[in-house]
């Protein structure tokens, strides 16, 4: 297939004509078009930080690597065009997406979150956001039936609210958002400003699953380092925007703070890219296997996964998952489906007492005891001391994070190997 060759810099901007392509054509060709100068298939990676120019000011589209980089910007591209957006921007972690995102609110404005966010997230905004720039934040439980929550986020916003933030489904409690309604509710609401923003956390879903843009949101973030990279050896994270105006603001504090990727990572992610829906199909097929193994273990009190018709935001997953991933399968019995690679669990322990799981995370061979998530091997970890150990214990009693609480990053292992581990650490347990 030939696609048009970039020339020079295009600071992000998805190809116009990506929308006529397929998903995996988008993932393997947008970014990396024959260079022009070589015919190399694949791009070179550009380590250069400084590039020569004809004249004064007079430069072929990069000047300094921190302003602009051909893997950066190869990178922003092929993302853009995945998620269905106009605007990509590549940052050194998805942490730094965040940071920079909140930059981009006025001072003493206010947020509207997710209860059940990232732990991450949840420190910028309560010890960062709050103490450098009197950012407010107000955690809401947006999950349930639609009548509380629209009594909840209704309720939430204030006329000095710049953002809502949704993450879904959550982590670690897998709560799935329903993104219409709340981008309803936020539209209508009679004190939002006209100039509110309504993001996304996406890196649980991947665009394969979800692209929350088509929902009505104004920017999709990720962390990059999870799936959309999915080999665990780079840091990075990416938003992507319509909004022309917010991403000219957001190219510029990307600029002014410096927290770029390098060339090689951005290298890498974009090479991570070519394989996502083939990962991303793996990851959901061993993902729903194991969903349905735990469901029916005599040690699990409760399996946490949207594809399970057990899950009480089943229907809003079904009606979120693009119609590429669910036309792709796998399904189950009873309507089961598969729903991103994510699963946490509760065993029949007592929530205060950490002693059943750690058992069960020792005793195991396959997963690996780790952080993080999203990537080909699969993880596994106790969010109420690791992921959120920096959330506040009463908020994480509200939202169920206690120590019989696991999460599960599923790979793309074999997936009886999977299975036999778990029922080994789970047999340790003696539950």
């Amino acid at each position: 297939m030939t696609v048009p060759t970039s020339n020079g810099a295009s600071n992000g901007h998805s190809d116009a004509h990506s929308s006529s392509i397929g998903f995996s054509t988008k993932a393997i060709h947008i970014g990396s078009e024959p260079n022009p100068a070589t015919g190399a298939v694949i791009p070179p990676i550009s380590l250069s930080s400084t590039f020569a120019q004809d004249g004064i000011g007079n430069h072929k589209g990069y000047e300094y690597s921190r302003s602009g980089n051909p893997n950066r910007d190869s990178f922003e591209r092929a993302v853009a065009a995945l998620e269905g957006g106009s605007r990509g921007l590549a940052f050194s972690s998805g942490s730094a997406v965040t940071a920079t995102v909140l930059n981009s609110m006025p001072s003493g404005s206010h947020v509207v979150s997710v209860n059940d966010v990232y732990g991450g997230t949840y420190r910028y905004f309560t010890k960062v956001a709050t103490v450098s720039q009197g950012i407010q934040t107000s955690f809401v439980e947006m999950d349930g039936p639609e009548a509380d929550v629209s009594e909840r986020v209704n309720a939430a916003i204030r006329k000095e609210t710049s953002l809502v933030w949704i993450e879904t489904p959550t982590n670690p409690t897998l709560r799935v958002i329903d993104i219409p309604l709340i981008v309803k509710l936020v539209r209508n609401h009679p004190n939002a400003s006209k100039d509110i923003k309504i993001v996304v956390d996406n890196t649980f879903m991947s665009p394969w699953f979800q692209n929350p843009i088509a929902h009505g949101a104004d920017l999709v973030m990720h962390s990059v380092t999870k799936y959309l990279n999915g080999h665990s050896d780079v840091v990075m994270g990416v938003a992507v925007t319509n909004d022309e105006a917010w991403a000219d603001r957001l190219a510029f504090l990307q600029n002014s703070i410096g927290a770029i990727p390098s060339p090689f990572d951005c290298w890498l992610a974009l090479r991570g890219l070519k394989t996502l829906s083939l990962r991303m199909k793996a990851h959901g097929e061993s993902a729903l296997a194991i969903a349905q193994f735990l469901e029916a273990h005599p040690s699990v009190e409760t399996v946490i996964y949207p594809g399970l018709p057990s899950h009480p935001g089943h229907e809003v997953a079904r009606r979120q998952i693009s119609k590429r991933a669910a036309a792709a399968g796998p399904t189950g019995a009873n309507g089961a489906f598969a729903y991103g690679g994510m699963i946490s669990f509760r065993i029949k322990s007592d929530p205060a007492d950490d002693e059943p799981a750690d058992k069960i995370l020792s005793n195991l061979n396959v997963f690996t005891l780790a952080e993080s998530l999203g990537g080909v091997e699969s993880l596994i970890e106790l969010p109420s001391k690791m992921t959120h150990g920096s959330v506040a214990l009463e908020d994480r009693i509200k939202i169920g994070i206690g120590h019989n609480l696991i999460r599960v990053s599923v790979g793309i292992e074999d997936t009886a190997d999977l299975i036999r581990d778990l029922e080994a650490g789970l047999k340790a347990a003696g539950l």
